[in-house]
């Protein structure tokens, strides 16, 4: 079997100083990309920076034989974002795979929470994406070709108390993921959600003694083959938690058609609505006109088909 590598391609790999994003920045260095590796430095919260961690990181790739250089811009405002790209097309003239792995952690339940940590949380998840993305997609479709990374959870899927701006966060990057799928599909670009979970310092002070193992190293592969040019998916979510990889998605009931309804109709029809036989798994790049087909189909055929 041939060796997936990297060779000739240039990764900018936000959060890559510790935990995943560094393990993420090993791997694909180990196989021969140039890495920008990405980090501030703060602390869980986001506050505060220390050049260490990134320059550490780069550090072991130069020691391992490989190319990568240290960015301390921030993904959370939009020039931090196009620094970012920058630093790839200053130093290796090129960008073929952006990570983006950046995260914070600012605890709050929905009727506690302040403004402040809110916004904090959003502004390096989600905004961070898209000040990523933003600057490094045109230059990916220019060179028709380019590959995507988003860090999502399953706390974006599913929720979970106490930390509403990580879930809105993480549900929201499942919008972003989706456009730049269907905008890159003619040029090249492909882009996914990995849903990690893994123990690392955003574990702490959680009760980890039942965890299997679960260190980052079991994610990067996973992460690796999103990466790479033998990618044969976009617009997907991939699921990776303690050696356990799996697809999440989407999926639609195929409902009820009828031509009124009253709120009475509702609630007698609610059983049949929700009915989970023959669920519509709507391909990602075309399910938004795929959506609109099968119920326009419903709605021309009277509800056959129900």
């Amino acid at each position: 079997m041939t060796e997936r590598r990297f060779d000739g391609r240039v990764a900018v790999i936000t959060g890559a100083g510790r935990g995943l994003g560094r393990e993420y920045a090993l791997l694909l260095a180990a196989k021969g990309a140039k890495v920008v590796v990405n980090d501030p430095g703060g602390a869980m919260s986001g506050d505060g920076g220390d050049a260490g961690p990134a320059e550490t990181v780069v550090a072991e790739i130069k020691a391992a034989g490989g190319e990568a250089v240290a960015c301390l811009e921030s993904v959370a405002t939009p020039e931090g974002g196009r620094a970012i790209v920058q630093a790839a097309m200053d130093h290796y003239g090129r960008l073929d795979v952006l990570i983006h792995n950046a995260g914070n952690v600012r605890y709050g339940a929905l009727d506690a929470i302040p403004d402040e940590d809110f916004k904090a949380v959003v502004d390096v998840h989600l905004m961070g994406a898209f000040h990523v993305v933003r600057p490094a997609f045109p230059i990916m479709t220019q060179a028709g070709y380019g590959r995507v990374v988003l860090t999502g959870s399953i706390g974006g899927l599913y929720g979970t108390s106490n930390v509403v701006n990580y879930g809105v966060s993480k549900a929201g990057m499942i919008g972003l993921n989706n456009v730049i799928a269907i905008e890159g599909a003619p040029k090249g670009v492909k882009s996914n959600i990995i849903l990690p979970g893994a123990v690392t310092r955003m574990a702490e002070g959680l009760d980890i003694t039942q965890y299997p193992p679960m260190g980052p190293d079991l994610v990067a592969p996973v992460v690796g083959w999103l990466a790479h040019e033998s990618c044969s998916i976009s617009g997907e979510m991939l699921v990776s938690m303690a050696g356990r990889v799996a697809r999440a998605l989407i999926a639609e009931t195929p409902g009820v058609f009828r031509p009124s309804w009253s709120i009475d109709d509702v609630a007698n029809e609610i059983d049949a609505i929700r009915d989970p036989k023959d669920l519509w798994l709507l391909p990602p790049i075309d399910a938004y006109f795929e959506h609109m087909t099968r119920s326009f189909e419903m709605a021309r055929k009277g509800g056959a088909g129900r």
